[in-house]
């Protein structure tokens, strides 16, 4: 930069030098005018690189600045599916890096030193510390978490390396990410069952202890239901009496007894038109109430609405331990299927 500015310095003055003696033949300048015009021509040039040394003053420059630093030898080494603990027993982690060191001084004492068993026990010590207290169905997570904790140089503890890993990855055994997999849908389908339960025997314990409590509460319930039709809730309230009772196992009271449904008639018998006629009475029972119930509500045999209410009831009437009465109406009801052998077609009866 100071050799620029000299340059321009001279090419200024010698520029100003032409002009001056263009102007001063013109102008046909006395001797002194010369003297005059040579002794500007070099002072002030002079003068002005003495002031601007002056105020530019000296700058001594750091040798020791100037130095290339001398570049550091590092070293790598890669490990694969190193086994590092977890928090849960019997599930470890596979774990895989570059490791990369390089040595801070020489041992002075002449003990042979393996730099790169140093740096690797370095690194999977520092990975252990973080693997052991994280969960195995974390993996991917645990890997980031792992190669921001590595990624800085950090020191052995006989503090003769700097250490670092790099190329991070963390797995886990494949049969043991499939029974992780296993007990993660385990856990959710159960979830699931425990929500089911729960909804439905808060629905027994509704219809149970408040919509079917009495008959009373299954009225009030219908008309909540049908606040429109209070004819009909008249109307049906031998029915409601019925159901009520069948939910707890118990006989319709007898204020209400004149307004069940009279049963339907028995087919008279064909075979005994002439043989004297013989009643036998027998007290109703919750699954005749249940019938009685259905018929009015006009759901007649075979209809799947009768099954799917007995079932229903059952289920109510098990939670008052009336295990019974839950089993007569599933029995009379719902019968399990039965069995019917068919016959074999090469069966030739004899004779025929």
């Amino acid at each position: 930069m100071t050799t620029g500015c000299k340059t321009t310095t001279v090419f200024l003055t010698v520029l100003c030098a032409l002009l001056m003696t263009i102007l001063g033949l013109t102008q046909q300048w006395p001797t002194w005018a010369w003297a005059a015009l040579v002794v500007l021509l070099f002072g002030v040039p002079t003068a002005a690189f003495r002031i601007a040394a002056s105020r530019r003053g000296s700058v001594p420059v750091d040798f020791e600045e100037q130095r290339t630093a001398v570049p550091i030898e590092r070293s790598e080494h890669r490990v694969t599916s190193v086994a590092l603990p977890s928090q849960w027993a019997d599930y470890d982690f596979l774990f895989s890096a570059t490791v990369r060191w390089f040595l801070l001084e020489a041992d002075g004492n002449g003990t042979v030193v393996s730099p790169v068993g140093l740096a690797i026990e370095t690194v999977l010590d520092c990975a252990r510390a973080i693997t052991e207290l994280r969960e195995p169905g974390r993996a991917s997570l645990v890997q980031h978490e792992l190669s921001g904790a590595l990624s800085r140089m950090r020191p052995d503890r006989a503090g003769h390396l700097q250490v670092m890993a790099e190329d991070i990855t963390l797995t886990l055994h494949e049969h043991d990410q499939e029974r992780l997999d296993k007990l993660s849908e385990v856990r959710k389908d159960k979830a699931v069952w425990e929500h089911q339960r729960k909804y439905e025997q808060s629905k027994r314990e509704y219809l149970g202890d408040d919509v079917l409590k009495d008959t009373g509460s299954a009225v009030v319930w219908w008309l909540a239901k049908n606040d429109e039709q209070v004819e009909k809730a008249v109307a049906d309230l031998g029915l409601l009496a019925q159901l009520t009772s069948a939910a707890n196992d118990t006989d319709v009271p007898d204020r209400l007894r004149d307004l069940l449904p009279q049963p339907r008639s028995e087919r008279p018998d064909l075979h005994a038109v002439d043989a004297p006629t013989a009643s036998f009475e027998r007290e109703p029972t919750a699954a005749d109430h249940f019938e009685g119930f259905l018929a009015g509500m006009g759901f007649a045999d075979g209809d799947v609405r009768r099954v799917m209410l007995a079932k229903q009831i059952a289920d109510i009437i098990k939670t008052q331990d009336r295990n019974e009465t839950a089993e007569e109406l599933l029995r009379r009801f719902d019968p399990p299927a039965s069995y019917t052998p068919v016959d074999d077609p090469t069966d030739e009866t004899p004779g025929l």
